[in-house]
């Protein structure tokens, strides 16, 4: 009877030993996941006919001490087709053209110090944090350096078109524990589903990180002519002809010299 219960003992023993371990990690990534709370002013940008771009305020709280704090918007990713040039008997003509998967429309970043002072070349890589570490996967194999040919250029493009912050916005604490900053959005900035990533950073780890959903939508007129132009595009594009040689005939007999 003695020996029979000693198993029993060291089984209870056993399974209240997994449960306080288990309630330790729960406990532990609760803490992690607590250590930092983000919002933004807004979870929707509508784009109307008036639209001229816009900013949102993104705030949080961090708690357990200091760190810093880096801020990633991004999105929507598109395939994007990039050509390459090439000189043929004194004429620049298109030679080459790779297409490359889940390039994000728009990137801007935010931190409240330098980044290199903040968290290693190789943290910031593992993250896509800034221009020069972000990934976009061709389609198609290329060696590294065709890769980074195309890489650079789809990021240039990006900029000129000004959907690519080179700028880094600045994240202001309010004391020990709050902070904010301004993501700012341009005119073109095309509609889609975006993702808001803040991460808190001590002593070159991430200690804590969420990720807010942001939506981009079109209303009214510009709603209506843009849900036309993706799901009817045949009868769109004869649309737009038809008005366009109509627009240039009543210019014509309008401005017709007597």
């Amino acid at each position: 009877m003695t020996v029979g219960a000693l198993p029993r003992q060291r089984i209870n023993r056993l399974a209240g030993s997994a449960v306080l371990a288990a309630g330790l990690a729960s406990s532990t990534a609760s803490a992690q996941q607590a250590a930092l709370v983000t919002d933004l002013s807004d979870h929707l940008i509508s784009i109307t006919s008036s639209f001229s771009g816009t900013d949102l305020l993104l705030f949080g709280a961090v708690d357990g001490g200091p760190g810093d704090i880096v801020v990633v918007v991004r999105g929507p990713e598109l395939p994007v087709v990039m050509r390459r040039k090439d000189r043929v008997a004194g004429i620049w003509v298109n030679r080459v053209s790779e297409e490359f998967q889940g390039v994000p429309a728009y990137y801007a970043m935010g931190s409240n110090r330098v980044l290199r002072d903040i968290a290693s070349d190789t943290l910031l890589a593992r993250l896509q944090i800034g221009l020069d570490n972000l990934r976009f996967e061709p389609k198609e194999d290329l060696s590294d350096a065709e890769r980074k040919i195309f890489s650079d250029a789809i990021v240039r493009a990006k900029l000129r078109e000004g959907l690519y912050r080179l700028e880094i916005a600045k994240v202001n604490f309010l004391g020990d524990k709050l902070f904010r900053t301004r993501i700012q959005f341009p005119a073109n900035v095309p509609v889609g589903n975006y993702i808001v990533q803040v991460y808190l950073i001590r002593d070159g780890r991430v200690v804590g990180a969420q990720t807010t959903p942001l939506f981009i939508k079109k209303f009214g007129i510009e709603r209506a002519i843009f849900d036309f132009a993706h799901n009817q595009p045949i009868i769109y594009g004869i649309a737009a002809v038809i008005l366009a040689l109509l627009a240039g005939w009543a210019a014509g007999v309008i401005f017709r010299r007597p």
